[in-house]
């Protein structure tokens, strides 16, 4: 959260990791903006977390296969629940953080195609998805969490009482069925494991369905009950949006307007950090405009009279030294944003990469060089009164994609090494 800007003995949030969403929005443009060796400290730190996070599963969860994480850890690793003293069953029962850092190591394989790597940390993957599975139960024929949480969030039940935990939470869901999808695809990429790839898939088949509120908003509790604050900085069931694939507006068209109704529900006001993330929602959305008006809050300025006020705590910003304002101040609010204008100007999936999926009107023109692809490929491009006047693809290792650009679609077959250069204009 702080990172070396901290200038405090003590400081905010212990200057810990939390790992319920601000540990892992710091990676989120690393692959993406071709810094993939800056994503190196957090890939190579799930290794360790995975060794404390056995313990914790067998010790506090009764799972004695896999391993897990918890809402908060540090330097050592730590993975159980913590707490000064105390603690909230909203924060503190939370278990799903290494389902979720796991599924950085099948992000950083799509778009490097490292097959070494991979393999590598296979296990770790594999760790994380047998954890998923040990810790479902059944209930009305389909597999769930119980007791379950969506991170810092709270439901009001009919008769008025403020509840943390139940079965069967979507982010709960969400992050397992994003985890076993990336440790499936994984089995396949390298042709091993297929007995565990067997139990994966039947897993996935019976896993709780997403459901749609009576609001039309994607349902975040087992019950159709509201949130206790229903701004909630916090939109955790919106995992398989982003920064997860199993949502999209193309494959699942329902879900992704039932995601956009949470969003608006929502409104625009939230710390720094929720707001970076709300950009990459909205952009996964393909909606350019409040893509681009949640950004402009993102660089609202925060005066040095207002630092601890209610603009830095409700309403994001940036402070003078540019810097994201969240009393005092998180710093994946800053990388979570950088990552939000990458996904504003490409996106990508292991078959297809997409040029300007949600541009702003106000970026009518302009010109990016190195971006990255999932499937091994970087981009340079130039585009004017919104559309793509000329591109460069380049071929890491080899390969297949689908390249949309300006309504069209072009098939590319490139060798390692090889590019393509397209002129429009």
């Amino acid at each position: 959260l702080q990172g070396l800007w901290n200038e405090k003995l003590l400081p905010p949030w212990s200057s810990n990791y939390t790992s319920n969403i601000n540990l892992q929005e710091n990676y989120w443009g690393a692959e993406v903006t071709n810094l993939s060796e800056m994503h190196d400290p957090l890939l190579g730190f799930i290794e360790n977390l995975s060794k404390t996070g056995k313990t914790t599963a067998s010790n506090y969860y009764g799972v004695n296969r896999g391993w897990c994480l918890g809402h908060n850890t540090d330097i050592w690793a730590m993975t159980c629940p913590v707490g000064l003293n105390g603690g909230d069953p909203s924060w503190a029962s939370w278990n799903m953080g290494g389902a979720w850092v796991a599924t950085h190591i099948w992000e950083r394989y799509q778009f490097t195609k490292d097959k070494e790597f991979l393999m590598r940390n296979y296990p770790l993957l594999k760790g994380a998805a047998e954890f998923c599975m040990e810790w479902l139960i059944e209930k009305e024929g389909k597999l769930m969490t119980s007791p379950g949480t969506s991170p810092e969030n709270k439901f009001m039940t009919p008769d008025g009482y403020a509840g943390a935990t139940s079965c069967g939470n979507t982010s709960d869901i969400a992050m397992t069925r994003e985890c076993l999808l990336d440790a499936l695809a994984a089995t396949r990429e390298l042709g091993i494991d297929k007995k565990f790839a067997s139990q994966l898939s039947a897993t996935l088949s019976r896993l709780q369905p997403y459901k749609i509120g009576h609001n039309g908003n994607l349902q975040e509790w087992y019950n159709d009950w509201p949130d206790q604050d229903p701004r909630h900085r916090h939109q955790s069931h919106l995992f398989g949006l982003y920064p997860g694939h199993h949502l999209s507006v193309d494959d699942t068209p329902e879900l992704a307007a039932a995601a956009a109704r949470t969003l608006e529900i929502k409104g625009d006001e939230t710390t720094g950090w929720s707001t970076g993330w709300r950009v990459n929602l909205y952009a996964r959305l393909r909606d350019s405009k409040n893509a681009y008006h949640i950004y402009r809050k993102l660089l609202n300025y925060i005066s040095p009279d207002n630092y601890r006020g209610k603009d830095a705590r409700r309403g994001g910003g940036t402070y003078p030294n540019l810097l994201d304002a969240h009393s005092p101040f998180q710093i994946d609010g800053n990388f979570g944003g950088s990552a939000g204008v990458a996904e504003m100007l490409i996106q990508s999936t292991p078959e297809s990469i997409t040029l300007l999926p949600a541009i702003p009107d106000d970026w009518s023109e302009g010109e990016v060089k190195g971006l990255c692809a999932r499937g091994g490929f970087t981009v340079d491009f130039a585009w004017k009164d919104g559309k793509v006047k000329s591109a460069t693809v380049t071929s890491r290792s080899g390969g297949s994609t689908k390249l949309h650009y300006n309504g069209t679609t072009r098939k590319l077959r490139l060798k390692p090494g090889q590019s393509v250069d397209i002129h429009l204009m």
